[in-house]
C-alpha cells in the first residue's frame, strides 16, 4: 500500500511513489511557492553554520597541495 504524505505547502495528500512527479509537493505550483520562500528567506535553517561545524571557518581549512584539484561549484 503506497504511503500518503501532506504537501508541505498546501497540505493536500500526495501518494509517495515514483510516479508522483512533484513529491513531496502536490504540484509544480506548490514546489515553486516553497522554492520562493527559501529564496525570500522566509524559510531558513535556524542553527548557525559556526555552531554546526564547531566554529571552523575557511581560514582554518587545509590548503590545497600542488597536485590537488579544487572542486567545481
Amino acid at each position: 500500500m503506497p504511503m500518503a504524505v501532506a504537501c508541505p505547502t498546501c497540505g493536500k495528500q500526495v501518494i509517495w511513489e515514483p510516479d508522483s512527479r512533484w513529491r513531496p509537493f502536490c504540484s509544480k505550483r506548490c514546489k515553486l511557492i516553497d522554492l520562493g520562500d527559501w529564496l525570500d528567506e522566509t524559510h531558513r535553517i535556524s542553527e548557525s553554520l559556526d555552531s554546526a561545524d564547531g566554529g571552523a571557518d575557511a581560514e582554518h581549512w587545509p590548503s590545497l597541495d600542488e597536485g590537488d584539484v579544487e572542486p567545481r561549484h
